[in-house]
């Protein structure tokens, strides 16, 4: 995010706060707070760290320095020059109270965190406090950051399928990468490997946001996305709900998909990694249901089906040769 960029985003968050702290503050105001936090990332960003300041103008609020300070200006005397200079020390002692607070309380975080982690082959059922039900896939890290005005989940690498709970007072965001997408109750998935992110919509509705400007694309059920590295929303396609529907059940689906994209999507859930001896034979196409993690099936198969011959290079790998005729 350029400086220009930045400095619009903060400065619109900031008008968000004061509108949202406003006695006069609308289910209409929250709303369009709401669609513009999904419009992008940064609006994210930008709106932590206004909470942030928030937060530590209310712990300011509470200081002894500063009350202190507050009130020796209240009754100092009307000297000749002090009116000039008493907003600027009033200033300095809320500089050094702030100072001294941030020291204590650095690294400051904008509500409680909670880590989330899986291992290679893991799968993890965590339910989150508001009722929402997050299932984490082999190789998944995410961070919850929930508090009184919006629930952020960031997934920083993996996949996760998220059964929302309802909580209309509070947005359900989840980051990742330059990507962010905003639940209206329902049922998603999202995967972030590498550089590309993937939304599919199993039921509801969800808005994804990119980082590149204020571009959202809503989904329907049976639909998905993927966003790349530079944070462009690539055009909506046709969910496969059969195989979106089989991973949280451990299993994996998969419709003519080249061999080696097959073996790299088995060897996430085994440290028995399965490879090839010859690149070229990556380009055959095979169709079958697999239990993840099952590295053995899986090879059985592609012996039987596939003209493949197996050869046991130790306990952790598995070369595949191309039959003799």
């Amino acid at each position: 995010m350029n400086t220009r960029m930045s400095q619009q985003a903060e400065g619109q968050a900031e008008s968000w706060m004061a509108r949202l702290l406003a006695p006069d503050c609308t289910p209409a105001d929250r709303a369009a707070f709401e669609d513009w936090l999904a419009q992008s990332p940064d609006h994210v960003t930008a709106w932590l760290e206004v909470e942030r300041v928030q937060m530590l103008a209310a712990q300011l609020r509470s200081d002894d320095m500063l009350r202190a300070a507050a009130r020796a200006v209240r009754r100092s005397p009307a000297r000749s020059g002090w009116h000039r200079w008493a907003p600027a020390a009033a200033a300095a002692v809320l500089v050094l109270a702030v100072a001294t607070i941030w020291w204590q309380h650095e690294p400051f975080a904008e509500a409680d965190p909670q880590y989330y982690a899986t291992a290679m082959g893991e799968q993890s059922e965590v339910a989150l406090a508001d009722g929402t039900v997050v299932l984490l896939d082999s190789g998944t890290h995410l961070t919850a950051r929930f508090d009184g005005r919006q629930r952020l989940l960031e997934l920083e690498r993996g996949r996760a399928q998220f059964v929302v709970g309802r909580d209309p007072d509070r947005p359900f965001l989840v980051k990742a990468g330059q990507t962010s997408v905003r639940d209206v109750g329902t049922t998603f998935q999202v995967g972030h490997r590498g550089d590309v992110v993937e939304v599919g919509l199993l039921e509801g509705r969800v808005d994804v946001s990119a980082a590149s400007g204020s571009a959202t694309t809503t989904l329907a059920p049976g639909e998905q996305v993927s966003v790349d590295a530079q944070g462009r929303i690539g055009p909506k396609a046709p969910l496969d709900v059969v195989a979106a529907r089989a991973w949280p059940q451990g299993d994996l689906v998969f419709k003519q998909r080249r061999l080696d994209e097959l073996l790299a999507e088995m060897n996430r859930y085994s440290k028995q990694q399965v490879r090839l001896a010859d690149p070229a034979l990556g380009a055959l196409t095979v169709s079958g249901v697999f239990h993840a993690g099952d590295q053995a099936a899986l090879v059985a198969v592609l012996e039987r089906g596939w003209s493949l011959r197996a050869e046991r290079k130790s306990v952790d790998e598995i070369v595949l040769h191309a039959r003799d005729r």
